[in-house]
C-alpha cells in the first residue's frame, strides 16, 4: 500500500509523540511495538510499553500506520510519507511562527546557531541550484 500524504488527511498530522514513533519507523523500517518502545527508551525518553502500544493502535486507526497481523508479532509500518509529512509540518510552522516567511526562518536559524563552513557551503550550493532553475 502506498504511503499517504498528511495534507490529504488532516487527522494524519502527527502529534509530538506520534512523530517520534513515525521517525523510528521511517529510520528503521517496519517494526514491532517492542522494537519501537525499546528504541524510544534508548534514544528519546522513558516510555512504558503499554503507552507505545496504545499510541500505535490509535495511529493505526488514524491511518498513520499500517499493521501486519499475519504473524504472532504484529509489524507496524508508516502509512504516511516522511518527506510530505515534514513539508506539511514545516509549512505550518513557518506560517505560525514566521508569518509565512521562509527568509525570516532562515535568518533566525543562521543567527541562533553556529553554522559550520561545511553547512554554509551546502546552503550556498542549494541556493546556486535554485538560481539555475
Amino acid at each position: 500500500m502506498k504511503a499517504k500524504s498528511p495534507e490529504n488527511n488532516p487527522q494524519s498530522e502527527p502529534t509530538k509523540s506520534e512523530l517520534e514513533i513515525l521517525q523510528v519507523l521511517w529510520k528503521n523500517g517496519p517494526s514491532t511495538v517492542r522494537f519501537v518502545n525499546d528504541y524510544l527508551n534508548e534514544q528519546k525518553r522513558a516510555v512504558q510499553y503499554t503507552s507505545t502500544l496504545k499510541l500505535m493502535q490509535i495511529m493505526t486507526e488514524k491511518e498513520m500506520l499500517l499493521r501486519d497481523a499475519s504473524s504472532m508479532k504484529h509489524i507496524y509500518s508508516p502509512a504516511i510519507e516522511e518527506n510530505q509529512t515534514k513539508t506539511v509540518l514545516l509549512d505550518k510552522f513557518i506560517d505560525t511562527m514566521f508569518n509565512g516567511s521562509s527568509t525570516n526562518l532562515m535568518m533566525q536559524l543562521l543567527g541562533n546557531k553556529k553554522t559550520s563552513q561545511e553547512e554554509l557551503d551546502a546552503i550556498r550550493a542549494m541556493l546556486d541550484q535554485l538560481d539555475k532553475k
